[in-house]
């Protein structure tokens, strides 16, 4: 259990909505979707985390009533407004315990957008207001849902590529093409731990520790799944200026005799590394190595740097030509993108690569900012909304139905309609489909949360089985 206070953890106005519901709301159900966005389908991953971490066990104490009690009449302005019996009926009733179910689709399923993922509905009438209370909270598994998406659409490309270049060998290594460099560009150790979990569902190469203590701590991996090899930084090759940046490398060499280890290269002039030191003075030293040398440009267009550093490397080291009739370097020798990598440049860098004869095997990717940091809630266009109620003991589907202009000025609906009703989720001629409790099919939605208790958990090896290409 967090030791955040839970209480205070809401938008501002929904703490009037106690008043503001109907007179005789016993029962509020809403559902969470992605409504659509960049992606077809998205990957659910992340509410274990939330469940776990914020709303399990005595969440409502009477010490942190009064601390909410204090901070929302200051916010307020208005002592009308914060009611703290509902809440002390919940600790007197409950234990502090929430009075809550939450069913949720599998973590890991990979389900396209427009379809129901969870549902949460109050358990005790007395509390209706508090379904929707947790929305501002439960919201926030869009990051993670989001970047577990983005890791997986790339991962599309990366295997697509493969597909069509690579060495039947090679696709061993392809759960390390993608490598998590986001840490310093996240907005917090929060984010960089369920971002940098979520972007492992799909990839094993990270630099984001946070993601496999996430990993372990929360979804009971049993090592991190997060994993990573000794890589320089422009400081450690920087340090003896231009005219030593030889001996840096030879240092480097030396100081990692066997396995895979990074080195940027491109501190002044990256294709001089490439072609006098790397490919010349330190050339036997490489290909006598046990273990892989991994050259990172870090500066320039990819596309075009790639181009001519692959060019100057096997010129250099020479290679050999797979069965698909594409170059591969020696194994001693392999490059690293990690400038500019983001989910639209990635299909322009291995389509170059493509182009040229080359096989995606001799590349792989670190991304930052873009992995991590550059998603939103509407990347994916997540929504919670109600759906249905019971007020005065008669059942009420509930649904939201904007119109809006189109580009000629006439009248439609918006994308933003809601669904109504209480909802499952089936599957449908091998695909998902979001229908009435009523219809027919086996609900996949599991409940997962109920009275204060996580009752279902995922480990993290059922989580990446699940979302397995």
């Amino acid at each position: 259990m967090t030791t955040e206070n839970l209480l205070l953890l809401a938008d501002a106005y929904k703490y009037s909505h106690h008043k503001l519901y109907v007179p005789g709301t016993q029962y509020i159900y809403s559902y969470l979707e992605s409504r659509g966005g960049k992606f077809d389908e998205t990957v659910f991953y992340g509410l274990q985390y939330f469940l776990k971490q914020y709303l399990a066990g005595e969440v409502f104490t009477k010490e942190k009533l009064d601390e909410a009690e204090v901070l929302l009449t200051e916010v307020f302005g208005r002592t009308d407004v914060f009611d703290r019996s509902r809440f002390e009926y919940i600790i007197d009733k409950h234990g502090g315990k929430l009075p809550i179910r939450i069913k949720a689709v599998p973590e890991g399923t990979v389900v396209p957008v427009r379809n129901v993922l969870m549902t949460i509905e109050n358990t005790d009438p007395e509390c209706f207001w508090l379904t929707n209370f947790l929305e501002t909270l439960l919201m926030q598994v869009w990051y993670p849902c989001t970047v577990a998406s983005v890791s997986r659409e790339i991962k599309k490309i990366v295997k697509k590529y493969y597909e069509e270049t690579a060495s039947g060998d090679a696709f061993a290594g392809i759960d390390f093409v993608l490598n998590d460099f986001g840490f310093r560009g996240a907005s917090s150790v929060e984010s960089a731990g369920i971002g940098g979990s979520a972007h492992l569902v799909s990839f094993a190469g990270s630099d984001t520790i946070p993601g496999s203590v996430f990993a372990k701590r929360y979804y009971q991996a049993t090592t991190a799944p997060g994993l990573s090899i000794p890589a320089t930084e422009h400081s450690v090759v920087t340090l003896l200026g231009e005219a030593g940046e030889l001996e840096i490398f030879k240092h480097i060499l030396d100081t990692y005799p066997t396995g895979t280890i990074a080195c940027v290269s491109d501190s002044y002039n990256i294709f001089r590394a490439c072609e006098e030191y790397w490919g010349t003075e330190l050339k036997e030293q490489i290909l006598k190595r046990d273990g892989t040398l991994v050259i990172r440009p870090d500066s320039g267009d990819p596309v075009q740097t790639l181009l001519k550093i692959f060019d100057i490397l096997m010129n250099k080291f020479g290679f050999t030509t797979n069965e698909k009739g594409f170059k591969v370097l020696p194994p001693q020798v392999r490059v690293i993108q990690g400038d500019g990598i983001s989910y639209s440049s990635i299909p322009g860098i291995f389509e170059a690569l493509k182009q040229a004869g080359i096989s995606a095997e001799n590349l792989v990717l670190g991304m930052g900012g873009a992995l991590l940091q550059r998603v939103n809630r509407d990347t994916q266009e997540f929504a919670l909304k109600c759906a249905y109620a019971v007020v005065n003991g008669e059942p009420v589907n509930v649904q939201k139905m904007p119109v809006e202009l189109d580009a000629s000025g006439n009248l439609r609906t918006s994308f933003k309609k809601s669904k109504a009703g209480k909802l499952k989720l089936v599957r449908d001629n091998n695909t998902f489909k979001t229908v009435a409790t009523s219809e027919a099919g086996d609900d996949l939605l599991q409940t997962v949360f109920e009275n204060g208790e996580v009752v279902r958990q995922y480990t993290f090896d059922e989580v990446r089985h699940t979302a397995a290409l």
